[in-house]
């Protein structure tokens, strides 16, 4: 009897978090701070608080479910953006989703570099870290509203792509440092894993449009359950092929985004990515130290480096590869200012750490620092500077 009363301890402590976790959503619609940022904070705090619940989870632990969440998050991202409304806009997705994370890091890593005094290996894995904005953020953040033009659909399908590249970019990173690896072993396994990501996931979307079509399942509710059941085949084939297992499931979800599929399983896919959302930034924070960031100078490094990528690196890079594609410089200005990074470079940050790389748990406390700034500051303000910028937004009907 006492282990029944013990476990419904447990549930009644996991559903109240879960409770409150998802109920404050709802303080969002009148406070400008994206629901990420509450919990990513609330989590962190309370771990700080009773230390009991920082090790309920490992690194390894919040890595795994980090990869269970994108999975989910992307594969319903890739069923909203579509094919359809990506169309017009593959060209400048590609190059900002690729050449961008690249530019990133190599921008991030000079600044930390010569402006906070790092080393090369520690200032390449905070680049590394810190190159991809985050579809979790950018799709809580959009989802709930339109954009009118091409600004909101390349901001949102950037993201899926940059994940990818800034995975492969971190890997590289790791095994440079670790002296596991070269820079050209690097390259190509980054031209690699994209490539034979983008190939099965547009196979794989294919697949699990035929799948849900052609397969007659006792009840409709199980159709969605055959996506999810596909979409996390697609990413173990892919992973196991040496691809993307990350943009398989993102390019499959675009595949999948215009047919019957989408109307069927939309619903199901938009809770369960909330969901995932929710648990990623939750396990996230559990890890974040408040007591140590605010020792050693790890804040300061962090507010710097986050300046630096807001108000430089990105209208640099960003701006640049953006010259070429017809927007309005209004949107132009919102696709810089929209690039809001999340629990994605957090995720990557335990890569060093599950590594035991020197320097690992700072590197971790500054991108700690840096995204929560990023999702509060740039995140909270995005319906401000539309705008502002004339950039068309109004709330989705449900």
């Amino acid at each position: 009897m006492t282990e029944i009363q013990d476990f419904g301890g447990v549930i009644l402590v996991v559903a109240c978090a879960g409770l409150l976790a998802v109920l404050s959503t709802k303080l969002t619609t009148r406070v400008p701070i994206p629901s990420p940022a509450i919990f990513l904070v609330t989590t962190a705090v309370a771990s700080d608080l009773f230390p009991s619940l920082g090790d309920a989870l490992s690194i390894r632990d919040v890595e795994r479910i980090g990869v269970v969440a994108l999975i989910l998050i992307l594969f319903d991202g890739g069923l909203h953006v579509g094919r359809r409304r990506l169309e017009g806009s593959l060209t400048p997705v590609l190059s900002l989703g690729v050449l961008g994370t690249l530019g990133t890091a190599a921008a991030v890593a000079l600044a930390a570099h010569l402006l906070l005094g790092f080393g090369w290996a520690v200032s390449w894995l905070l680049g590394a870290a810190l190159s991809p904005t985050d579809p979790a953020v950018v799709f809580s953040i959009l989802g709930r509203r339109e954009v009118e033009g091409r600004s909101g659909t390349i901001l949102e399908a950037e993201s899926g792509v940059n994940d990818p590249a800034g995975i492969a970019l971190m890997l590289g990173a790791v095994q440079i440092v670790s002296d596991q690896g070269t820079f050209f072993g690097a390259a190509a396994e980054l031209v690699l894993g994209l490539g034979v990501g983008l190939a099965l996931g547009v196979v794989g979307g294919l697949a699990i449009v035929h799948l849900v079509r052609r397969i007659p399942l006792p009840s409709p509710s199980l159709y969605p359950l055959l996506s999810v059941a596909a979409a996390g085949t697609l990413y173990g084939v892919t992973a196991i092929a040496h691809g993307s297992g990350f943009l398989a499931v993102f390019v499959a979800g675009i595949v999948a985004g215009d047919t019957a599929f989408r109307e069927q399983t939309e619903s199901f896919h938009k809770s369960l990515a909330t969901l995932a959302e929710i648990v990623v930034f939750v396990a996230l924070g559990l890890t974040i130290d408040v007591t140590a960031i605010f020792h050693g100078g790890i804040w300061l490094d962090g507010i710097v480096l986050a300046a630096v990528l807001v108000f430089v690196v990105r209208p640099l890079v960003i701006g640049t590869l953006l010259l070429p594609v017809r927007l309005r410089w209004g949107e132009r200005s919102f696709v810089i200012w929209g690039g809001v990074r999340g629990a994605v470079p957090i995720l990557l940050a335990t890569f060093p750490l599950l590594e035991g790389l020197e320097g690992a748990t700072r590197v971790y406390g500054i991108v700690a620092v840096a995204v929560v700034l990023s999702v509060v500051v740039q995140g909270g303000t995005v319906p401000w500077v539309a705008s502002r910028l004339g950039v068309p937004m109004r709330e989705a009907e449900a």
